[in-house]
């Protein structure tokens, strides 16, 4: 915080993490959100277009088509993706929407998991992370 000349202090506009370690991690979680962004995407073109790709469970309490799952990663990958790319320019909106995203991503991928359990595991860790780096606290900026 800066003073003015009456001795008050004022905010301003810029943040910044408490520490180097959450800068860093935001900068890998803008890194797995384009790459995750971008493999949900072939997932999801996967799913589209040839459904014996994917061995499903039989009789799962969230059984949806595996056409709909895929439109459903293909579009989600697309705004993950795009979002991870904002999160490089340090956009404040691109943090909001990729700690949303993610949420999504976490939902979407447990229903997704017999359809590729391992997968489904491996990227629900890694949306918890994305959303744990990009809540990570900040400070206001001193220039």
């Amino acid at each position: 915080m800066a003073s003015n000349v009456s001795g008050t202090r004022h905010h301003q506009a810029g943040w910044e993490a408490k520490s180097p370690w959450a800068t860093s991690w935001t900068a890998a979680a803008a890194v797995l959100m384009t790459f995750g962004g971008i493999m949900a995407i072939f997932q999801g073109i996967a799913a589209i277009a040839q459904d014996d790709v994917f061995v499903a469970t039989r009789n799962f309490t969230y059984e949806f088509s595996l056409t709909g799952w895929g439109w459903i990663h293909l579009i989600l990958g697309a705004l993950v993706t795009v979002a991870g790319l904002a999160l490089f320019t340090g956009a404040t909106w691109a943090r909001m929407v990729g700690i949303a995203l993610a949420g999504l991503s976490m939902i979407a991928n447990f229903v997704w998991l017999p359809y590729a359990p391992v997968w489904a595991i491996a990227l629900l860790v890694i949306d918890g992370f994305i959303i744990w780096a990009l809540c990570a606290p900040r400070r206001e900026s001193r220039a």
